[in-house]
């Protein structure tokens, strides 16, 4: 399997190249829906779950690399030193993945899941959703992203569209 922080490690590259898109185009307070976090928001609710994934998958502490400050900068900061922390991460600190325990809090519930579960059932899906809110935002806001821009594997011709 691959490892844990590959998976991060890729999509916050590709989070990083929205974000900077999103700065550019003057997005990064736009919602989807007036009761849903802003755009920057949704960028540190993605980057934070990097480490709240990685760090006890390998049985360390979670560390946290996020402050108050609600900009673009700021989400910029965090991905870079949450991208340097995990790119530190030997793959052979997830070795014990399968038979950890990992106790966590889900929105006002307390969980107590298996790893494997808690990577796959949990911690990646809300990754992925805060993830997905910055791609929705961006091109709610008319950014012209797609699939390329959301998952780095994609190609289509220019102008192309479904």
């Amino acid at each position: 399997m691959t490892s844990p922080t590959s998976v991060f490690l890729h999509y916050l590259g590709l989070l990083r190249t929205l974000l900077l898109r999103a700065e550019e185009a003057g997005i990064a307070g736009n919602r989807l829906h007036p009761d849903m976090a802003p755009l920057v928001q949704q960028a540190k609710s993605a980057i934070g779950f990097a480490t709240r994934t990685c760090c006890p998958l390998a049985g360390r502490e979670i560390v946290r690399f996020n402050d108050d400050d609600a900009t673009v900068a700021s989400a910029l900061r965090e991905l870079d030193a949450t991208s340097r922390y995990l790119a530190a991460m030997p793959d052979d600190a997830f070795a014990a993945m399968a038979t950890r325990t990992i106790d966590t809090v889900a929105g006002f519930a307390e969980l107590r899941l298996p790893g494997p579960e808690f990577y796959l059932h949990y911690a990646l899906p809300n990754f992925l959703f805060h993830y997905t809110m910055v791609y929705a935002i961006a091109r709610e806001a008319g950014l012209p992203v797609g699939k390329a821009d959301f998952d780095g594997y994609h190609q289509y011709p220019a102008g192309f569209s479904f």
